[in-house]
């Protein structure tokens, strides 16, 4: 009796788990999973010779046509892809952990390094620009997040000494982004993968007083946007997280061929090239006409984004990396959010 319990019960589980299982196809090239807290969407495309001829030294850049979309359940770009590539299917994770957020703590500037900036106050104009936006672009590596996500990719990968070193020198402006983009990617390939696997075991580690001050911001009537020059891949969960739309966002595209391995990176996104992020908030402003709009965030690539048809105000965010030469020029120096959130209320 206790035999045939046993089998039945082993009957009836396995059966539960492959009702419970399901594919996610698309004809665009593209598979779409949406779980219980947000969208992961890996995009793979292969081409004919699945692009044997990949320069190992260094990643050439994918191009491809996109379209805007509109939806809070699909990712803000939909490849369309030329005559080179064929369609495949795109491979996604199944059933993915929802992400939980860790709160980092970080440690304070001496008073002294601080003593040097004469911004730490923002003028009257500024405040006001400031109180009355209408919308907030934000980056996110070293803004929102205290990591800078392609590092600890490529830490999780075995090679983060050596792109740290690049990122450093990207976001002092000493190079061109998508030089530094390309390379830093060159030196570990992450495959699909390997960044499914990085999601799972390293969920996103937000700054200190980010998610009250997104709280605070949408109160206010103000809409919130997520720049990135890091990967869309890594972005879609912090922003499920603090409750940004997916079509709020825009960052770069990992491609990936159907077997997982790295393919490269989708060169049509505005954000993986220099004045990208620029680019990115002239575009938000010229679809929604702000009244006023201000970009926060921590290197030489957001305070781009202060200029005509762009952001209004930079607000340098210096509490995870302070680089001097970017918050000397920024309409105001913070080191804690707490100070924006006071400034609001």
């Amino acid at each position: 009796m206790n035999r045939a319990w046993f089998f039945y019960s082993l009957f009836f589980f396995l059966t539960w788990i492959m009702d419970y299982k399901c594919d996610y196809s698309c004809d665009s090239g593209r598979r779409l999973l949406a779980s219980r807290r947000f969208t992961c969407y890996f995009g793979l495309i292969e081409t004919d010779n699945l692009m044997e001829g990949l320069v190992s030294s260094r990643i050439t850049p994918i191009r491809a046509h996109y379209r805007r979309q509109h939806s809070l359940f699909i990712p803000a770009f939909s490849l369309q892809l030329t005559n080179k590539f064929c369609r495949s299917k795109v491979w996604m994770m199944k059933h993915p952990k929802p992400f939980n957020s860790v709160v980092a703590s970080v440690q304070p500037l001496e008073a002294s390094t601080l003593g040097r900036f004469e911004n730490t106050l923002p003028s009257k104009e500024v405040l006001e620009l400031w109180s009355n936006a209408d919308a907030v672009c934000f980056d996110v590596d070293s803004t929102v997040c205290v990591d800078e996500g392609i590092d600890e990719l490529a830490e999780f990968c075995g090679a983060g000494k050596a792109v740290a070193e690049w990122t450093a020198r990207a976001m002092g402006g000493s190079v061109p982004f998508e030089e530094a983009l390309a390379a830093r990617l060159s030196l570990f390939k992450p495959s699909l993968f390997q960044v499914q696997d990085f999601l799972e075991k390293r969920p996103p580690r937000i700054s200190p007083g980010i998610d009250e001050l997104v709280k605070t911001l949408k109160a206010n009537n103000a809409n919130v946007y997520l720049i990135s020059g890091g990967f869309r891949q890594m972005i879609n969960p912090v922003a499920s997280i603090l409750g940004i739309p997916p079509e709020n966002i825009f960052a770069n595209q990992l491609l990936f061929k159907s077997s997982g391995e790295f393919l490269g990176f989708d060169a049509n996104e505005p954000t993986s090239r220099s004045g990208g992020k620029a680019t990115a908030v002239q575009q938000i402003r010229k679809a929604y006409g702000y009244k006023s709009l201000v970009m926060i965030g921590d290197g030489a690539t957001d305070l781009e984004a202060r200029k005509p048809g762009g952001a209004d105000v930079f607000i340098c965010y210096g509490g995870v990396q302070l680089r001097e030469a970017v918050a000397a020029k920024a309409d105001w120096l913070v080191l804690n959010f707490k100070d924006l959130i006071h400034s609001l209320n």
